[in-house]
């Protein structure tokens, strides 16, 4: 298996809360950041997403720290299962301060495989899989 797939998030000053930190929404908008850009870079297709593409089931969010609006953070993501419609994919929020990562949060995001024109979920195209297996090594 490779290294997780990294995506830096730029934290915005509307992120932050009344309480000085990343008010607990702007997770989920960063784990999904990382989902496209992990999608991007491992699939790497040109998807017409107004036909097909895939859509967010689930999500689950484990808060370990506080984010602030200085910290340097990125979001690691791996593969950890495909099914025949849907994958999952893991989130690590990590902050990387004199050289030490800390985990501020990790996640689950479950995304089904679903087809627009049809108006239903489909299975997990081939190519896809291989691609993922290609990038995850062994997934479950």
């Amino acid at each position: 298996m490779q290294k997780p797939h990294r995506t830096p998030i730029q934290i915005r000053f509307k992120d932050i809360d009344a309480l000085g930190h990343v008010n607990n929404a702007n997770h989920a908008t960063y784990f999904e950041l990382a989902r496209v850009a992990y999608f991007d870079d491992i699939i790497g297709l040109d998807v017409d997403w107004n036909k097909a593409g895939f859509i967010l089931a689930r999500i689950e969010i484990d808060y370990k720290q506080p984010i602030l609006l200085k910290d340097q953070i990125v979001v690691e993501t791996s593969c950890s299962r495909i099914g025949s419609k849907s994958f999952d994919l893991t989130h690590r929020i990590i902050k990387t301060e004199n050289g030490v990562e800390t985990l501020l949060a990790s996640g689950l995001s479950v995304a089904v495989v679903y087809s627009y024109a049809e108006k239903k979920a489909v299975a997990v195209p081939e190519i896809w899989k291989e691609r993922l297996t290609e990038f995850e090594g062994k997934i479950a």
